[in-house]
């Protein structure tokens, strides 16, 4: 499984088709990397296995987890990436030209280095605010510090800023036109604090808002580098074919800090605390 993995991670930072990606498999058998290169097919069937997920999810984490003492400052965001299949509802309904179906991934990086800590993916019309808490809860449990987390107004709520402010951060979300400051029963006082510096602060909220910027540098960063089309054809494989993109991503992250901050990786001794 472990070779299986890295060759499936490889063929997707490659972007070659199954057939053509079988070289590189060859070449991390010269260098021992691997013992055995596998057929073509065994790429496709582990991007098909739903239970490998849970696997690339743990991969993600363990990936970003080497950069936890330079990160405190997160921000959230999502962005689609296109897949191969087509939706005919426009087509039939409106009359105008075939609509690609998408993915959408809902990632929060770190704002140093663009690290992505943790990740969900959804649906073309998942909703962003539900995935905020997840998102936040993942890379707390995986032991970031939270001091401060930055999201645009779809993930404004009492609930995801209560949640922030429990893990001991602070929340630097814009607030909704129809947005008041008084508390319910039951709420985080964090809503009113952060209404009132959002209206009469603003300059200073504003200031640690705009780091959320950062995410949509990160999603350019893969886009760029690893292209915004999915190109296996079932749902369960582009989910897993998504996550190999956002784990290369974390890898060129990791090597470019290794040399600019000299941080030296011990994925040994994180795969314990994780409980690999």
């Amino acid at each position: 499984m472990r070779e299986s993995l890295f060759c499936t991670i490889q063929k997707v930072y490659s972007k070659l088709s199954s057939r053509r990606a079988h070289t590189l498999y060859e070449n991390a058998k010269k260098r021992g990397q691997i013992e055995k290169a596998p057929n073509y097919n065994t790429v496709n069937r582990i991007l098909n296995r739903k239970d490998v997920m849970p696997i690339l999810n743990k991969l993600l984490t363990l990936s970003a987890l080497p950069l936890k003492s330079v990160e405190t400052q997160f921000a959230v965001d999502s962005s689609g990436f296109r897949t191969t299949q087509f939706d005919d509802y426009c087509r039939e309904k409106h009359k105008i030209g075939k609509q690609h179906k998408w993915l959408k991934a809902h990632i929060m990086v770190g704002t140093k280095t663009n690290v992505i800590a943790s990740a969900e993916i959804t649906g073309e019309h998942g909703a962003d605010c539900p995935q905020f808490s997840p998102l936040v809860k993942t890379a707390h449990d995986s032991g970031f510090d939270l001091k401060e987390v930055s999201a645009d107004k779809a993930y404004s709520s009492r609930d995801n800023l209560g949640l922030v402010d429990e893990l001991g951060g602070v929340p630097y979300v814009p607030f909704k036109e129809n947005a008041r400051g008084t508390r319910t029963r039951g709420s985080s006082p964090i809503w009113k604090k952060m209404y009132y510096l959002f209206q009469y602060k603003n300059e200073e909220f504003m200031a640690h808002y705009h780091k959320r910027s950062n995410v949509e540098t990160a999603f350019l960063m893969v886009k760029a580098k690893f292209g915004d089309k999915l190109k296996s054809k079932n749902k369960v494989a582009q989910e897993n074919e998504l996550l190999c993109k956002l784990i290369a991503h974390n890898i060129c992250v990791l090597i470019q800090e290794m040399h600019e901050l000299e941080i030296k990786p011990d994925f040994g001794a994180i795969e314990k605390v994780l409980k690999c």
